[in-house]
């Protein structure tokens, strides 16, 4: 067996962190510092998606501060070299993605090399480089928000990816951190499958797969983790879900326009099983998006199914993680605004996996879970993927 580092990646949508937070963000960073006590990683990838949350022009500022409040922590003393990454400048419209990627090197682990895209060589990581703003002409680190004319019909928001490219013990890869765009209408997502919002994200991660596999880099295996807002099949699971109910479409007085779509139990007292609005999915048997870790849905998870030839994922065995109460007495509890879906992935190359070291005296040593499964983190729950990195010598 070759030599391999430990390495922990995570994608946390810490939006719904910087509001009215206090404990919420200790109960974080605690999940945080307990999953890197329990790997021991040697090397670590944190990428955030809506730094600042919804108000971020009130917010940045203690986005900044929870920034902080990682790299400086007794915690994480033993990680020397720290590279920081907050695209903060919203007021770069045009630019503005609200992205955020921290980067800690153990102590231990001499031999990494990090990518300057401008004069297109590695450099030896030192000390703790910090970057907070705009990031224009930071050359370790390649940044782009999806171009307005892309999608003339989407309200144009914060999404974007973030590039950067490392090399451990020989070992090249790409980390990109991702934000898709997100469902706006439970009805409109019911219109078809897939839906208008699924054929959004697919172009979307099309593009942001040929920005980072041009040949203006050589190409590398690459990890591709954030919030790519993949939804289940909504339509394929309303169908199912409401089998056996009466389905009654409420429209808008005035226009034909769907107001909310109402599932009703045959006998029971014809209870609402299920009711959808734009911004509303209640459904009765909450509890089955959980059970069994929401097995039962994954065959509604389709969205990664048009890029199997590029890019692979390990087995999902935990439920969505996506939209949890943020209610902090009800960590494992949704919330009924839209469906449970795993929103929040950690996607790489078919080359990426290939240098993951699978089994250690027979035992599968990686790791793909949530983090607080149930503490309350926010509406996302960030996603880990720990595992040993393939190296090639010393």
């Amino acid at each position: 067996m070759g030599t391999h580092i430990d390495v922990l990646l995570v994608t946390a949508n810490v939006g719904s962190l910087f509001g009215d937070v206090g404990e919420l963000e200790n109960d974080w960073l605690r999940e945080f510092f307990t999953t890197v006590h329990t790997h021991k990683p040697r090397f670590v990838a944190l990428h955030f998606q809506e730094v600042g949350g919804k108000d971020y022009m009130v917010n940045m500022g203690h986005a900044e501060d929870f920034f902080w409040n990682i790299e400086s922590s007794e915690e994480m003393r033993d990680f020397d070299r720290v590279c920081t990454y907050v695209d903060s400048h919203f007021k770069a419209v045009d630019r503005f993605t609200a992205l955020g990627s921290m980067y800690f090197i153990h102590k231990s682990l001499k031999n990494i090399y990090q990518y300057d895209f401008n004069v297109r060589e590695f450099k030896a990581v030192s000390g703790h480089n910090k970057y907070v703003g705009s990031l224009d002409g930071v050359t370790t680190v390649e940044k782009e928000k999806f171009p307005k004319n892309f999608w003339p019909d989407i309200k144009w928001s914060r999404k974007g990816y973030m590039r950067t490219r490392w090399i451990i013990h020989n070992q090249g890869f790409d980390l990109v951190n991702v934000h898709l765009f997100h469902d706006a209408s439970n009805l409109i997502a019911c219109n078809s499958s897939p839906s208008v919002y699924s054929g959004n994200r697919k172009k979307a991660l099309h593009y942001v797969i040929n920005r980072i596999s041009d040949s203006s880099y050589a190409p590398v295996p690459f990890f591709l983790f954030g919030d790519f807002n993949f939804r289940l099949d909504t339509l394929s699971l309303v169908e199912s879900l409401s089998r056996s109910a009466d389905v009654q479409t409420v429209k808008k007085d005035s226009s034909n326009e769907v107001e909310k779509i109402i599932c009703e139990e045959k006998d029971n007292d014809h209870k609402v099983l299920l009711h959808i609005e734009t911004k509303l999915f209640a459904y009765l048997h909450q509890a089955m998006f959980r059970e069994d870790n929401g097995r039962g849905l994954l065959k509604y998870d389709k969205e990664k199914a048009a890029f199997q030839d590029v890019i692979t994922e390990e087995d999902i065995l935990f439920p969505p993680s996506y939209p949890y109460s943020e209610d902090y007495n009800k960590p494992t509890q949704y919330m009924n605004t839209r469906c449970p879906s795993w929103c929040d992935r950690i996607l790489m190359s078919h080359s990426a996996s290939d240098i993951i070291e699978r089994a250690e005296d027979g035992e599968n040593c990686v790791v793909y879970n949530t983090l607080g499964p149930s503490v309350c983190m926010g509406d996302h729950k960030p996603v880990f993927l720990f595992f040993g990195l393939k190296t090639n010598g010393h």
